[in-house]
């Protein structure tokens, strides 16, 4: 009965009109938080939650919230109640968070409300924490004002003490994971930078003790924290370079069997080159860049090789503006140097050769085959190499070669990148070239999905009647 009736309630309480209702019932709600029936309390949680979601005045639906204390009720709820009302606790309190006076509730402006998470999550098990720190990373999301309010209540400090704290591997991990999910936040690295999250975090890539996937996931922390262009004026640039030194002594693991943990590495390494300022650090103040230049072009390994084409795109500049794509004087000597060297130590001796080398793969490594060539043929050493083989200009033009969406518009997009670049140079005059030219304007004019072959279409046969 209590089932049918609760499941009842939500479905009316999930309506506009049903949800207009509940002001009037906030001692009810009230009871419901405090019962100890889960269908009950998860029918009082997602009520709370359908209160501030349709509301038409989310000041008085706040009002409510506060009269009958609910926020504190919450809050215990989170903590106390299974995964599935914890689930619709964070939906809820997320909610609360993106009303200003609801904001106010939870980060009350004297700094002295009815719950204090900080308190809350020292006094919890380890579970509670994982599940505060959860919500945390919710309510940093939702505007600077609450981004603001948590820094400014050392909540990020509760980051800190989890992940110190490595005696529990499980509980490291799960605080990771949920770092993880709040630095994909756009403005999180200015916060997070102002911290010793990041020295934490280099300090389990060092341990040789901690388990692979923890240091996997820091070193991928690590790289989101630093994929932005803020990130290298909101931090000393030693703490970066120890950072890089910690993932190198990762790629050199030549005899790991973890290939997981390098091409996590491999990818940190993609996030961190996102930015003009990241790649310029890892091709000028370290040899790092060494490493994903090298297994772009390795095939002992496939996802290895697949993580370092894309963090080798990266670094040249797709992802980035156009007038960011190339970077000063010295990285773009090191980078083309990088990339001769590692041909001169192949079997394939030439750049040109190692780029169709790639392309001649299955398509997931072709595709990050033509993210590498639109990066580098902004290069006009790049672009020499490109135009001068016929081969690589016959896979990137070839409208038929790809046969997914994803494949054909990288395909396209390489195509164009050449096109584009070879307008803009003076290879674009040599005569040997203009053949390859009117491919490529051929090419691009077709689009990324129309194909050469014709297509017969089915025609009505007309005949006399005679014959029937």
């Amino acid at each position: 009965m209590v089932e049918t009736v609760t499941e009842c309630l939500d479905k009316i309480f999930s309506s506009r009109y049903g949800a207009s209702l509940l002001p009037n019932y906030g001692a009810f709600i009230q009871a419901g938080l405090l019962t100890d029936s889960k269908q009950i309390r998860k029918l009082a949680c997602k009520a709370v939650l359908h209160l501030l979601d349709k509301a038409e005045d989310g000041g008085a639906a706040v009002e409510t919230v506060v009269q009958h204390n609910l926020y504190p009720l919450l809050i215990k709820c989170l903590i106390e109640g299974d995964e599935e009302i914890s689930a619709i606790i964070l939906d809820t309190v997320k909610r609360l968070a993106q009303i200003p006076k609801g904001a106010e509730v939870i980060f009350p402006p004297d700094g002295q409300g009815s719950v204090q998470l900080g308190k809350v999550a020292a006094q919890s098990s380890s579970l509670a924490r994982i599940r505060i720190l959860s919500l945390i990373a919710k309510l940093f999301t939702v505007s600077s004002y609450t981004a603001t309010a948590i820094r400014d209540s050392n909540l990020l400090s509760i980051f800190e003490e989890e992940i110190k704290d490595r005696r529990d591997m499980l509980k490291t991990l799960s605080a990771l994971e949920v770092l993880y999910e709040l630095v994909e936040h756009p403005h999180s690295n200015i916060f997070l930078l102002k911290t010793n999250l990041l020295q934490l975090i280099i300090d389990i890539i060092n341990d040789s003790s901690a388990d692979s996937v923890i240091r996997s996931r820091a070193a991928l922390v690590s790289g989101r924290l630093l994929s932005s262009a803020d990130a290298f004026t909101a931090i000393d640039k030693s703490c970066v370079t120890n950072l890089l030194i910690a993932i190198g002594r990762i790629l050199k693991m030549e005899e790991s069997k973890n290939t997981d943990e390098i091409e996590s590495a491999l990818e940190t390494l993609g996030l961190i080159g996102t930015t003009s300022q990241g790649a310029h650090f890892l091709l000028t103040s370290s040899n790092v860049a060494r490493h994903v230049v090298e297994s772009s072009f390795d095939r002992q390994g496939r996802g290895r090789q697949l993580a370092a084409l894309h963090a080798f795109g990266n670094i040249c500049g797709v992802g980035r503006q156009e007038d960011q794509m190339k970077l000063d004087s010295e990285a773009e000597e090191n980078l083309k140097r990088l990339v001769y060297t590692t041909a001169a130590n192949s079997p394939k001796l030439t750049p040109s050769a190692l780029l169709l080398s790639v392309l001649q793969q299955d398509p997931d490594v072709r595709i990050a085959g033509y993210r590498v060539i639109t990066g580098l043929v902004i290069r006009e050493w790049c672009l020499r190499e490109v135009c001068l083989n016929s081969e690589i200009i016959r896979f990137v033009t070839d409208p038929t070669m790809e046969t997914t969406k994803l494949g054909m518009e990288t395909r396209y997009g390489c195509c164009v990148a050449i096109n584009k670049a070879l307008s803009s140079s003076h290879l674009l005059h040599e005569a040997s070239l203009s053949e390859l030219v009117g491919k490529l304007n051929d090419a691009v004019k077709r689009g990324p999905y129309l194909s050469d072959r014709k297509r017969v279409e089915a025609r009505p046969v007309v005949d006399t009647a005679e014959r029937f």
